[in-house]
């Protein structure tokens, strides 16, 4: 029931009570010598015992809708503000409600404090985290992965692509026939040209893991440069120069391995665009393709690519959107708040 409707019900009863009682007192204090004056007696042409209880409603049914007009106005308010503070970085401005909501909206400011606080903690966690793993393991994990590239690309690459040519080969010297040994041939190449794919998901994971201190626009470049020269994918990307903490760069450019690894691997698409931007306090990213889909509420076993990055932009406080529309293409989309350091509250 809306705050309208329990209002309006709220004033008919009240104001039906009040009537009741009244009516009680009256007849108490100046009983009637016939019951039967309440019909004769007439208001407007009604009789005065049915003229009575119709006002009485009226009134308090009018009484009601204006409380539930006001009160659906500040709910309306309330709503708006945690709409606000879910959407944007600006403060509400307290001094334009009423007293009735101004402690309500008071909680909301402090809670929209301590979440930015909470967010920006998350970022600098994530930045020092990054840091000190960097500074750990940074140079056995490169190297460990770097070798196991080399020796994926130097023998199992190699042999696939071999026998994609061998059967390419075969394909293109077998008359044109739509027997069963024909579709057997085709359906060979297509899964060594699948499995070449998945060995080219596979490196992504492998190499380059990190940075390497260059600008976040500059790896996303070279990483989708390289992606262009062994995969026949169309590429399309916008990034914007945007300079971040290095953990929030760290973890965006990880986020986009992963979406790239899983396009690759599942999506059989044709094109690919990659956008990166900074608008309104937002740095936002966003990776999108025309392959097959999925339904997103379906979740396979065994399936961490989407996991790792949920919590991949909860360590710096993003958000994290995921539309799939089976047929029709995947969209992935992470906001990261970007958060001015408070010099008094570091």
């Amino acid at each position: 029931m809306t705050a309208l409707k329990r209002q309006m019900i709220l004033g008919i009863a009240l104001a039906l009570l009040c009537l009741l009682l009244f009516a009680l007192l009256f007849f108490f204090a100046f009983p009637l010598s016939s019951w039967s004056l309440l019909w004769k007696r007439q208001v407007w042409h009604l009789p005065f015992a049915f003229i009575v209880p119709v006002l009485a409603l009226c009134i308090g049914g009018l009484a009601g809708l204006l409380s539930g007009v006001y009160w659906r106005r500040q709910l309306q308010v309330i709503s708006d503000a945690l709409e606000h503070m879910d959407q944007s970085r600006d403060r509400y401005i307290l001094d334009r409600y009423n007293p009735d909501v101004q402690p309500i909206m008071e909680h909301v400011q402090k809670t929209d404090t301590k979440i930015a606080q909470l967010t920006q903690l998350a970022q600098q966690a994530a930045n020092d985290k990054s840091e000190i793993e960097e500074q750990a393991i940074q140079k056995i994990v490169s190297e460990e992965r770097n070798r196991l590239a080399r020796e994926l690309h130097d023998s199992v690459s190699q042999q696939l692509f071999a026998a994609s040519m061998l059967m390419s080969t075969i394909n293109e010297l077998r008359p044109n026939s739509d027997d069963a040994e024909g579709r057997q041939l085709k359906l060979v190449e297509q899964t060594i040209h699948q499995s070449q794919l998945e060995m080219r998901a596979l490196f992504l994971h492998l190499r380059p893991v990190q940075l390497h201190g260059k600008a976040l626009k500059q790896g996303m470049e070279e990483l989708l440069l390289e992606l262009k020269q062994k995969v026949p994918l169309n590429i399309n990307a916008m990034i914007e120069p945007i300079k971040l903490a290095r953990g929030i760069e760290d973890q965006l450019f990880r986020i986009l391995q992963e979406s790239i690894s899983n396009t690759l691997r599942h999506a059989k698409a044709d094109n690919l665009d990659v956008l990166l931007i900074h608008r309104e306090g937002w740095v936002i990213l966003r990776i999108t393709d025309d392959g097959i889909g999925f339904k997103t509420q379906t979740t396979k076993p065994g399936s961490y690519g989407l996991q790792n990055m949920k919590e991949r932009a909860a360590q710096i406080g993003a958000q994290m959107k995921l539309i799939s529309v089976p047929d029709q293409g995947t969209s992935l989309e992470i906001k990261v708040p970007i958060l001015e350091r408070d010099e008094h509250n570091d």
